[in-house]
């Protein structure tokens, strides 16, 4: 997994440049999309309190709202990357919201969605090098971070 900065790119996965959104988006079988928020979201924000989820049956759409995550100063919004029906939602999360900040591309998922618009929806997210440039511009804005 390549590092930019201090911060782990899962390049295979899709991410979500809009709305400084930093959520992720993998491919499940099944035409199923797994969802997350990534390492420079889960650094910015610092140790979760909380996470609140949409529950599964819920509709969603590709730029908003899926759910919340709390810090003892902060509650951020969490921008779905894909439209469709949550399928499943991460429980152990719900209990345990650290495992973002220790496992955010693996243990630390959120939802699992059944995509409704899956090829249009991929066309706005980035991959591979993509993700890595638009991580960099993100961290050079942001943090004010100088990084190569």
């Amino acid at each position: 997994m390549p590092q930019v900065g201090k911060y782990w790119i899962e390049t295979e996965l899709y991410h979500a440049p809009f709305d400084r959104a930093h959520t992720w988006a993998k491919l499940e079988p099944e035409n199923l999309v797994r969802v997350g928020f990534d390492d420079f979201a889960q650094r910015q924000a610092g140790e979760l309190l909380c996470v609140r989820l949409l529950p599964a049956g819920e509709e969603v759409k590709q730029g908003e709202l899926f759910g919340t995550v709390e810090t003892s100063k902060w509650v951020g919004q969490l921008l779905s990357p894909v439209s469709g029906k949550i399928a499943q939602v991460n429980e152990e999360l719900l209990e345990r919201p650290k495992l973002v900040n220790e496992d955010p591309y693996e243990e630390g998922w959120m939802v699992i969605i059944d995509p409704t618009n899956l090829e249009k929806d991929l066309t706005q997210l980035v991959t591979g090098k993509q993700a890595i440039d638009w991580l960099k511009k993100d961290i050079r804005e942001i943090t004010k971070e100088a990084v190569t």
